[in-house]
């Protein structure tokens, strides 16, 4: 994979015009963010914690820490949390192929809460059941859509006693109170204008709660126990934890007091992601601690105005779209919009990326099939194609390095095809002249690459198309040779009972026979060899190592 130069942050800082960012606001809000000091990764990030696009500088060289929110498992995935995972997985691909970084992930499995307790007493299993079944397929399903694992998982429960000392220590520094009813909260008026980092943060937005609240803002870092409710012993009784504090706890464990990247749907930002900030920087005494929030928009199902949720009974489950989709179309549907913005998914979005990838596919084979000289074609205009590529690479790295504008490194991938196809003419193959197949291997070579940066393989998609194709044609075969096997048994039947006159087959019968025969002889063109040995048939299909056997029925009933 190809590198930035080493004046590369410079060069593209300077081609996208972004300049220096001042360190406070001109009003000198306290909630001003401050550019961090470090190693300038190149790249410019839309920041939600500044609202515009920021120069992305990690606290390490080379290194970024990110923390992203992860499942609250008490149901299927679905599409939504597929696009917002796949998004930030795209993300961290770019980041550490094209920019050489390597990204530290960690991500939290909300593991109780109250959906898990409510689906627990439905089925009438302890909540850890249901904590564990969702979170195995959570995994699997990121594992299917391709979606690197981050390096650690952490639940929830097993860091209840660490959240119990995080919670001590905001107390401790006076940001927290506990109630006489055994909940503790956060008290919002104790950071003054430092809450509101992602909205206004107006008091309609609170918490329902105990009337021990001070501030309709303040937010419960932990619960007391409810009864059947399960509980953890602290020094303010028995209780569980709130929902936002395992974030802030989790993040301070891997990562200590400095974050370079958060990340999560946009529908986190507030509370959730606010309260993060608030606890943590609570916890911590500092000022910033988290350098970037970045925010993925909501997958839609398109004509409707709502995000797709399980609450809303608006979803699709990753496993019922991987049914009929694959994994590296639904990549490319989520290449085809900027990560930031809202996106609808509809039969004819998919219909675009899956075109999108075929073209790709066709072009590469074509590149392929010219390269080895099995399509002759008109003479090529090889520099003209050589400034293409050169152009493709400089485009699509300036549009990733541009707060990772996916959408716009496609289209110069796209365009590149396009100059390429255009010079794949076939023509006689005594009118071929001079060829250039050199020009077209970098072509396909780049393609590879970047398809590899966005988590697509063409080449795995055809095999696994191919493949389930083969397994149906096995199936039907297999039922097809079954029913014949059993014609057969049936039309060899002997005439040997005391009332037939005489041993023999049934003279009405023998149509069946030669039925079979002729089925037997009109597959066999066709790559399907049934061989008849007794009442006993094999199967194979040529060029397949598979073959299967199909008994006489009485003895698989053991007679």
């Amino acid at each position: 994979m190809w590198r930035p130069p080493s004046r590369g942050a410079a060069l593209l800082r300077r081609a996208l015009r972004v300049g220096p960012v001042p360190s406070r606001s001109k009003g000198g809000s306290e909630r001003a963010w401050t550019r961090p000091s470090g190693f300038d990764t190149g790249v410019v990030t839309f920041n939600s914690l500044s609202k515009k696009k920021e120069p992305l500088v990690l606290a390490r060289e080379r290194v970024a820490t990110w923390y992203s929110c992860g499942p609250t498992v008490y149901d299927h995935a679905h599409l939504g949390h597929a696009c917002s995972y796949v998004r930030f997985d795209i993300l961290q691909r770019i980041l550490s192929r094209c920019f050489g970084v390597v990204v530290v992930h960690a991500m939290v499995i909300t593991d109780i809460d109250d959906k898990i307790i409510q689906r627990s007493w439905q089925e009438n299993v302890s909540p850890a059941v249901i904590s564990r079944m969702y979170e195995e397929e959570f995994k699997k399903d990121m594992l299917s859509l391709k979606v690197i694992p981050p390096v650690v998982y952490l639940r929830v429960t097993e860091n209840v006693d660490r959240i119990v000392a995080f919670i001590q220590g905001i107390i401790r520094n006076g940001n927290a109170y506990a109630t006489r009813g055994g909940d503790v909260y956060f008290d919002v008026q104790s950071i003054g204008d430092r809450y509101g980092w992602f909205t206004g943060a107006t008091g309609s937005h609170g918490e329902h709660g105990s009337s021990g609240k001070r501030d309709p803002r303040d937010f419960a870092l932990w619960k007391n126990a409810k009864p059947r409710e399960p509980y953890w012993e602290s020094p303010w009784g028995r209780g569980r934890p709130g929902w936002h504090i395992e974030c802030s706890t989790v993040a301070s464990h891997v990562f200590g007091n400095q974050l370079d990247i958060h990340s999560g749907g946009v529908d986190l930002a507030f509370p959730h992601h606010e309260n993060e900030v608030a606890q943590s920087e609570s916890y911590h005494q500092c000022r910033q601690w988290a350098n970037y929030f970045l925010h993925s928009g909501h997958l839609h199902l398109k004509g409707s105005a709502e995000k797709m949720s399980k609450s809303l009974k608006n979803y699709i489950t990753i496993k019922d779209f991987l049914q009929s989709h694959s994994a590296s179309e639904f990549r490319m549907f989520c290449l085809l919009t900027k990560y930031r913005s809202a996106i609808d998914y509809s039969d004819g979005s998919m219909s675009e990326a899956r075109a999108s990838l075929e073209t790709i596919r066709t072009f590469t084979e074509a590149a392929e099939a010219y390269m080895k000289g099995q399509l002759r074609c008109s003479p090529v205009q090889e520099g003209f194609l050589w400034e293409r590529l050169l152009e493709a690479k400089t485009g699509v790295l300036k549009a990733l390095a541009d707060d990772f504008d996916t959408p716009r490194a496609v289209g110069a991938l796209m365009t590149m095809i396009y100059h390429g196809n255009c010079q794949l003419q076939p023509v006689a193959a005594e009118d071929e002249a001079a060829r250039s197949p050199a020009v077209f291997g970098a072509m396909v070579t780049f393609i590879r690459e970047m398809l590899e940066v966005f988590g697509i393989d063409l080449l795995q998609d055809k095999e696994a198309d191919v493949f389930s194709r083969s397994g149906s044609l096995q199936a039907v075969v297999e039922q097809l040779t079954r029913f014949r096997s059993e014609v057969r048994e049936f039309a060899l039947a002997r005439q040997d009972g005391p009332s037939s006159g005489r041993p023999g087959l049934y003279p009405d019968r023998a149509p069946l026979l030669k039925a079979c025969d002729a089925l037997r002889n009109d597959l066999a063109p066709l790559g399907v060899l049934i061989k008849d040995r007794g009442s006993t048939s094999t199967w194979e299909i040529k060029g397949d190592q598979r073959t299967s056997r199909v008994q006489d029925p009485d003895q698989d009933r053991g007679s």
